[in-house]
C-alpha cells in the first residue's frame, strides 16, 4: 500500500472512526545565534507531541508551530510580496537573473555576494537545500513539524515566454546529441535529468512523493511535447525506470503541470504511465489538473473515461494554476471567481464521487480516483476535508485525499490543517519543495514571486498573521522576564 493514503483508506473502510480533534505541539531548537533568538524560542511550544484536549480549550495559534527563524524570514518575504513597491523591483531583477547568456556578475552560482544574499532570503524560504545533505534536513524538519511529508521536485525545468514565443533551459545546457553505436541517439540532457530524479528518490524518506518537471530533459523532449508527442525512448525508458524505482519503495509520483506550450505531451505521457502502474487499486502517479484553465473540465473528463475503461486509478492533483506570466491569457478563465469555483467544483466533486457524466447519478460509474488538493485557500481546503470527514461518517462514498502547500508559504493554511487532525490521522498535510542549484531553481523562485504579485489578498493576510505571531511571542519575552 502506498505511504500516505494506506491509512486513509482504512479509514474509508472504518466509516466510524473516530474525529476527536487534537493540538499539534511543536518544539523550536535555538540556533546559538543570540538571546534573543533563544528567548524568542522559548515562547513557543516545546515538545511534538498530539495530545487530547477539551474541546472548551482553544487551540494554540497556527504559526506557534514555526521555529522563529523561519518565522522571521517569512515575515521579511512577506513584507517585500504585500508591498508593490518592494515586490516590483524584487520581480524585475528576479526575472533578469533567469535570462540566458548572464555574465559573471549576474550568474547566481559564481556570484558569491549575489548567491548569499538570495540563498538565506528566497531560496530558504522556498527551496529545500542546493545538495542532498540540505535538502534530507529539511525533509525531517517538516516531518518534525507534524507533516505527513515533503512532496520533493528536482529543480531543472524548461520555460517557454509566450510574449516571446521562446524558451530555455534552466540549468540546462546547449542540445548534445551522440549515437550510441547501436544507431539510435544518447542525449546528455536526458541522461542528467534522469540521474538527478533517481537521486531526488534516493533522498525521500516515508511518506514522501516525488515530483517531476518532464521538461528538465532538454530539447528533445520539449520538441516532442511542443507537438503532442511522445519524448524519445531514452527519456521513456528513464521515466519507466523511476516509476518501477519508486513503486517498489511505496513512493508517489506527481507529474507537474508546466507551461501549456508543452502541456499537450505531459499528459499524454501521464496517461499512458497511470495506465501502466495505477494497477493496484491506488495511484502510484498523479496528474497535475490546473484549475485556472478553461479547458480543464474536459481535460479531466477524458481522463475520468480513461480510467473508467482502462480500469487504472486516476491520480487526481488538483492546483489553481502558476503560469500566469507564460501562459497565452485567452485559455485562463476571465475571473478569480471562476477560477474559485472551477476549484472547488471538481474537489468537491471528486469527494462526492460525482464529476460531470460520472457518479451515481450520472450516466456512468465513477471510477477509482486518489486526490490531492494542493491549495493555499484555507476556505477550500478547510471546506474539503469537512466534506470528507461527512461523507466517511455517514458512510457515503468518496475517494482518498490528502493536502499540500507551497513550502514557504501559506503556513498559517497548513497548520490550521494540521490542528484539525483527528485519530485517523486525517487530514494528511503535505509540503511541496524544490531543490537544486540556485540557477536551476530561479524559474522556481520567480513563479513563487509572481503567485504572491497575483495573490495580493493572501499575501496582505499572510503578512499580517506573521507579525502578529511575532508580536505574540515578543509579548510572551517581555512578561517572562
Amino acid at each position: 500500500m502506498l505511504p500516505g493514503f494506506s491509512g486513509q483508506l482504512a479509514g474509508l473502510a472504518r466509516p466510524g472512526a473516530a474525529t476527536s480533534r487534537n493540538v499539534i505541539v511543536v518544539s523550536l531548537k535555538t540556533n546559538g545565534s543570540g538571546r534573543l533568538q533563544d528567548r524568542l524560542c522559548s515562547t513557543s511550544a516545546s515538545v511534538l507531541t498530539e495530545t487530547k484536549v477539551a474541546r472548551d480549550v482553544p487551540p494554540p495559534p497556527p504559526l506557534s508551530a514555526l521555529p522563529t527563524t523561519s518565522l522571521l524570514r517569512s515575515l521579511l518575504v512577506a513584507t517585500i510580496s504585500s508591498k508593490p513597491y518592494l515586490l516590483v523591483p524584487s520581480l524585475s531583477i528576479l526575472s533578469l537573473l533567469t535570462k540566458p547568456g548572464r555574465g559573471l556578475f549576474l550568474n547566481v552560482d559564481r556570484n558569491v555576494i549575489l548567491h548569499a544574499f538570495l540563498k538565506e532570503t528566497f531560496y530558504k524560504q522556498f527551496c529545500a537545500g542546493e545538495t542532498g545533505a540540505e535538502t534530507q534536513d529539511l525533509l525531517h524538519r517538516m516531518k518534525a513539524m507534524g507533516f505527513q511529508g515533503t512532496i520533493l521536485t528536482y529543480a531543472k525545468e524548461t520555460v517557454f515566454d509566450q510574449k516571446t514565443n521562446s524558451q530555455h533551459g534552466l540549468g540546462i545546457p546547449s542540445e548534445d546529441k551522440s549515437s550510441n553505436g547501436a544507431g539510435s541517439i544518447y542525449c546528455s540532457n536526458i541522461e542528467a535529468w534522469r540521474k538527478g530524479t533517481v537521486d531526488t528518490v534516493d533522498l525521500l524518506g516515508e511518506d514522501d512523493y516525488l515530483a517531476v518537471k518532464l521538461t528538465g530533459a532538454g530539447p528533445a523532449v520539449t520538441s516532442a511535447f511542443t507537438a503532442g508527442e511522445l519524448p524519445p525512448a531514452q527519456m521513456m525508458d528513464a521515466l519507466e525506470e523511476i516509476s518501477t524505482k519508486c513503486k517498489d519503495r511505496g513512493v508517489g509520483i506527481v507529474v507537474d503541470a508546466e507551461s501549456q506550450h508543452f502541456q499537450r505531451g505531459i499528459h499524454r505521457v501521464t496517461l499512458d504511465l497511470m495506465r501502466k502502474y495505477n494497477r493496484d487499486g491506488y495511484a502510484v502517479i498523479y496528474n497535475t489538473y490546473q484549475a485556472y484553465l478553461k479547458s480543464t473540465p474536459t481535460t479531466l473528463a477524458n481522463h475520468l473515461t480513461a480510467a473508467s475503461e482502462d480500469g487504472f486509478t486516476l491520480g487526481l492533483k488538483l492546483v489553481r494554476g502558476a503560469y500566469m506570466a507564460s501562459d497565452e491569457r485567452s485559455l485562463i478563465h476571465d475571473t478569480k471567481q471562476q477560477t474559485d469555483d472551477a476549484y472547488n467544483g471538481i474537489a468537491q466533486g471528486a469527494l462526492r464521487q460525482e464529476i460531470g457524466d460520472f457518479g451515481t447519478k450520472a450516466t456512468h460509474p465513477f471510477p477509482s480516483v486518489n486526490l490531492f488538493l494542493a491549495s493555499h485557500n484555507k476556505e477550500s481546503v478547510v471546506a474539503a476535508h469537512h466534506l470528507h470527514q461527512q461523507r466517511i461518517e455517514a458512510k457515503l462514498p468518496t475517494v482518498p485525499v490528502g493536502f499540500a502547500q507551497l513550502h514557504g508559504m501559506s503556513d498559517e493554511v497548513s497548520f490550521s490543517l494540521l490542528q484539525l487532525k483527528g485519530t485517523d490521522g486525517a487530514p494528511r498535510v503535505y509540503k511541496c519543495s524544490t531543490w537544486g542549484t540556485m540557477g536551476e531553481c530561479l524559474a522556481y523562485l520567480l513563479r513563487r514571486a509572481i503567485e504572491n504579485r497575483d495573490a495580493v489578498s493572501r499575501t496582505v493576510d499572510e503578512h499580517k498573521a506573521l507579525k502578529g505571531e511575532l508580536w505574540r511571542r515578543l509579548k510572551g519575552l517581555v512578561w517572562s522576564t
